[in-house]
């Protein structure tokens, strides 16, 4: 198994932990523990992407990786509101 294929393996297997634990509702889709593991595994998953040059994919991960960051911007925002 390559390497970019492990750094894919980790960076997917967080993003379908968080989509588990939330379709579970073990965890709520506007915590901090499911926008980081989405963070994280985006992130994980587009740098495995950026090592095979397939663009496409390196594209949506930046993608879910911004939207992450915008969501826990926002949450740590509302938290300090509150």
């Amino acid at each position: 198994m390559k390497s970019s294929d492990i750094i894919a393996t980790v960076g997917v297997g967080l993003l379908l932990i968080a989509f588990f634990l939330q379709t579970l509702k073990v965890i709520k889709f506007d915590s901090k523990t499911y926008i980081l593991l989405n963070l994280f595994g985006a992130a994980i998953a587009g740098y495995s992407s950026w090592m095979i040059n397939f663009i496409p994919f390196v594209i949506l991960e930046a993608v879910w990786v911004v939207v992450a960051i915008l969501s826990l911007l926002r949450n740590v925002k509302s938290k300090r509101s509150t």
